[in-house]
């Protein structure tokens, strides 16, 4: 898979990119990433990203034909991608849109930073997401979230990819509660059904578990 992100800030994801599983899925060829800085579209001398709002307000509003500039020369060099606007009136991103947007080859993600978009930037995109519904700086961070959501669903990018299936939320479920040594700590001890060794009871009480967890915690995902 090939990522670019089209960003106003490049060295922030100097450091996120370069570690954990984005680093290791780079290493390893599953995904390429590439941070675009968006002035390098912009023609005049002081690389104008953004101007004053028509009709007057505060902030200021990134231009339609700077990034038009940047989605075409991107989309020239690379095949059919699926293009993302980071923006606070997307669809809330989730699981089930991390792994649709795994199945993909090339994305490009823009990240938003101002007061917002010039609204004939959203003819230009295949679809806007939000991470949540609270307010952030810019789409830089929103842009990571994804990143990582998305690149660890890659094949050969975890571990045990068996894993990935009993994660929270691959299945509108939350995961199953988790212990490790010691056994006993200050009076709270392991449940002993995954002490006994039973395979077929452990995996159904974790099921149990998870189903509760979910019921209790997260009654909007069922």
């Amino acid at each position: 898979m090939k990522i670019d992100i089209i960003t106003l800030f490049p060295k922030l994801f100097d450091s996120v990119f370069s570690e954990s599983l984005i680093k290791r899925a780079q290493t390893k060829k599953i995904a390429a990433i590439k941070i675009h800085n968006l002035r390098d579209w912009s023609i005049d001398k002081y690389k104008t990203v953004d101007d004053k709002p028509f009709g007057g307000g505060p902030g200021m509003v990134l231009k339609v034909d700077v990034l038009d500039r940047a989605i075409s020369g991107l989309r020239s060099k690379i095949p059919d991608p699926r293009i993302i606007l980071l923006t606070p009136q997307g669809q809330t991103f989730n699981q089930k849109i991390a792994q649709r947007l795994s199945s993909y080859k090339n994305l490009i993600l823009i990240c938003g930073h101002y007061e917002g978009y010039d609204e004939r930037i959203r003819t230009l995109v295949d679809e806007e997401i939000s991470i949540g519904d609270y307010v952030l700086t810019g789409g830089e961070i929103p842009a990571m979230v994804i990143v990582d959501a998305v690149v660890r669903l890659l094949p050969g990018v975890v571990g045990k990819e068996a894993s990935l299936l009993e994660e929270s939320f691959s299945q509108n479920l939350l995961e199953y509660p988790q212990y490790t040594r010691p056994e006993k700590y200050k009076n709270m001890s392991v449940p002993p059904i995954l002490l006994s060794g039973n395979h077929a009871e452990i995996k159904k009480w974790r099921e149990e578990q998870s189903k509760a967890r979910t019921k209790m915690r997260r009654p909007d995902l069922q």
